[in-house]
C-alpha cells in the first residue's frame, strides 16, 4: 500500500465526499450521454404520434430526425449556459450549496421524463433534457472543484482523476441500464431516461453532512474557525497551520480581492499560459475523435459478424474497456503525474488514430482487418480513459488559485460543451464527406496538444498553483511576474497574522 493510499484511508470523510459527489455530478453526466442511444427510436415513434394525434400531420422522416437531433442537442446547450453562470452561483451560494441545488432540477427532469410518454408530449422530453443539461454543467464544474478544495495537496491529482471513473461508470449504467433485457425497452424506456433522478435524490439527502470547502470558507467568507473545524472533520485531528497558511498565500496574490470573473481571467497577463493550457486541454478532449471512434465501432462489429441484435451488448464492451481504464487512474495518477498521462494518452491515440485509417481502409480487401481494426478500437478507447479523459478534468483547479479557479473551470466547460454541440451537429456531415478519413482532423487536435503538453506545459502533482506558476515561468521566460512584490507582501501578512 503506497502513502497516498494510506492518507487517503485516514480520511473516511474525504472517500465519503468522492462518493456523494461523484454520483450527484460526473456519474449523472455519463448516465445522460449512453442513455439516450437506446431509446431514440421509441421517441422519434412518440414524436410522430403526437403530432398525428394533436395536429393530424404524418412528419416526414427528415423532421422526425430533425426533431430528434434537437432533443439530443439541447442539452448541450443547458450545460453551456449552467456552465457560464457557473462562476457567479459557485461564488454567491459556496461549493457545497450549489451542489444541493443543483439537485433541483435533475429531479424535475426527471419526473418529466418519467410523465412524458404517458401525457404523449416530446415537448416534456426537450425540457427535461435541457434541464439535465443544466445539472451537468454546473454540477461537473462544481463537483470537480469542491473534490480539489477539500483533498489535501499530496492527493489532489489522484482525487481529482475519479471524476472520470464517475463518467465512465455513468456512461456503462447507461449502456447496460439501455439494453432490451432491463430497461430499454418500449414500455420501460421512461424509467431509464428517469433514473439519474434517483441518484440526484441520494445526494441531496447526504451532501449536508459534509463540510463546506475550507479554502471557500478562509478567502471567501474569512471564517477561519470553520475553515479549520472543515479540514479536521475531512483530514482527521491535526495541525493544519501550514496548510492554513498557504491558503492564505493565495489570498495575498489575489490582493484580497474577491472570485475574479471570466473577463478578469483573459485580461491577467501574469496567467495567460495558464489558460492556454486549459484551452488547448479542452478544446482537444472533444475533438481527439472519442465520438469518432464509438461511431465507427458499430460498422467495425458488423464487420467481424456481429449481428444487429448483438450490436448492443458489443458496445457494452467498449463501455467496459472505458471504466476498466478510468478506475486504474487514481493508482496511475499517484506514479504518473497529469503531464505524463496527457502526454501519454494524446500520444498513443495518434498512434491508433493513423493505423485506424488504414485498417478501414484495408477492410473490404482483406478478410482478417476488421478484427485489427476492433482491436485499435479499444486501445484508443483504453489510451483515451487512462489519460486525457482523467487527467484534463482537474486541470483547472490545479493551476489556478481560489480567486480565478471557477472562472478557469468555466471557461474550460464551456469549450467542453460548445465542442460537444459541434461534433454532434458536424460529425454526421464529415462521415458523409470523407468517411474514416475524418479520422485525420481529429489527429491533428491529438498531435498539436501531445506536443504542447511536451515542451509547454509543466507537472501538477503535488504543487500548489503558485508552485505551478513558478514553473510556468521557467518554460516561458518571458512572463513576468511580481514575485518579489507578492514575498514581500505575504511576509507581511504573515507577520500580522501569525
Amino acid at each position: 500500500m503506497s502513502l497516498n493510499d494510506r492518507l487517503l484511508l485516514e480520511c473516511p470523510l474525504l472517500i465519503a465526499a468522492i462518493f456523494i459527489c461523484g454520483i450527484g455530478g460526473a456519474y449523472q453526466y455519463g448516465v445522460s450521454i449512453s442513455s439516450m442511444t437506446s431509446p431514440s427510436l421509441f421517441i422519434q415513434e412518440l414524436v410522430n404520434i403526437t403530432c398525428i394525434e394533436r395536429y393530424g400531420v404524418n412528419l416526414e422522416q427528415w423532421q422526425i430526425s430533425l426533431i430528434w437531433s434537437f432533443i439530443v442537442s439541447i442539452f448541450c446547450i443547458g450545460a453551456l449556459l449552467s456552465a457560464l453562470l457557473a462562476n457567479s452561483i459557485m461564488s454567491k451560494f459556496g461549493r457545497k450549496k450549489c451542489l444541493l441545488l443543483n439537485s433541483i432540477p435533475a429531479l424535475i427532469a426527471a419526473v418529466l421524463m418519467l410523465l412524458s410518454k404517458t401525457a404523449m408530449s416530446f415537448e416534456m422530453i426537450m425540457v427535461a433534457r435541457f434541464l439535465y443539461g443544466m445539472n451537468a454543467g454546473l454540477g461537473l464544474i462544481a463537483h470537480i472543484i469542491y473534490l480539489v478544495e477539500c483533498a489535501p495537496k499530496r492527493l489532489r491529482g489522484a482525487v481529482g482523476v475519479t471524476v472520470a471513473s464517475f463518467i465512465s461508470l455513468g456512461k456503462f449504467s447507461g449502456q447496460l441500464l439501455g439494453i432490451s433485457d432491463l430497461l430499454g425497452t418500449r414500455e420501460r424506456w421512461p424509467w431509464l431516461l428517469s433514473f439519474t433522478g434517483l441518484t440526484s435524490l441520494v445526494q441531496l439527502l447526504t451532501l449536508p453532512l459534509l463540510p463546506e470547502s475550507p479554502s471557500f470558507l478562509l478567502l471567501a467568507t474569512g471564517d477561519r474557525p470553520a475553515c479549520e473545524q472543515a479540514l479536521k472533520r475531512l483530514w482527521g485531528d491535526g495541525d493544519y497551520h501550514l496548510e492554513m497558511e498557504e491558503i492564505l498565500k493565495e489570498k495575498v496574490v489575489q490582493q484580497n480581492a474577491g472570485t475574479r470573473t471570466v473577463l478578469q481571467l483573459f485580461r491577467n497577463q501574469d496567467i495567460r499560459w495558464q489558460l492556454i493550457s486549459v484551452i488547448v486541454i479542452f478544446t482537444t478532449l472533444q475533438l481527439c475523435g472519442i465520438n469518432a471512434v464509438y461511431f465507427y465501432s458499430y460498422e467495425v462489429f458488423r464487420q467481424v459478424g456481429i449481428g444487429e441484435k448483438d450490436l448492443r451488448y458489443a458496445a457494452l464492451g467498449t463501455g467496459l474497456c472505458e471504466l476498466s481504464a478510468s478506475l486504474s487512474l487514481f493508482f496511475i495518477a499517484q506514479y504518473s503525474g497529469k503531464k505524463m498521462m496527457l502526454f501519454r494518452g494524446y500520444a498513443l491515440m495518434s498512434v491508433m488514430l493513423v493505423l485506424l485509417t488504414i485498417t478501414m481502409c484495408l477492410q473490404t480487401h482483406l478478410s482478417w482487418m476488421p478484427y485489427c481494426s476492433m482491436v485499435l478500437i479499444f486501445l484508443f478507447i483504453f489510451s483515451f480513459a487512462s489519460g486525457p479523459s482523467g487527467a484534463s478534468a482537474p486541470v483547472p483547479g490545479e493551476l489556478f488559485t481560489q480567486a480565478y479557479r471557477s472562472a478557469a473551470f468555466t471557461v474550460g466547460t464551456s469549450l467542453n460543451w460548445a465542442g460537444l454541440f459541434c461534433v454532434g451537429m458536424l460529425f454526421p456531415v464529415l462521415v458523409e464527406k470523407m468517411a474514416h478519413f475524418c479520422f485525420l482532423i481529429f489527429l491533428i487536435f491529438c498531435v498539436s496538444t501531445c506536443l504542447y503538453v511536451r515542451f509547454c506545459f509543466p507537472e501538477t502533482n503535488n504543487r500548489s498553483p503558485l508552485e505551478i506558476a513558478a514553473e510556468f515561468k521557467k518554460i516561458h521566460k518571458s512572463v513576468k511576474t511580481p514575485s518579489n512584490e507578492l514575498t514581500k507582501n505575504y511576509g507581511t501578512l504573515c507577520e500580522t497574522k501569525f
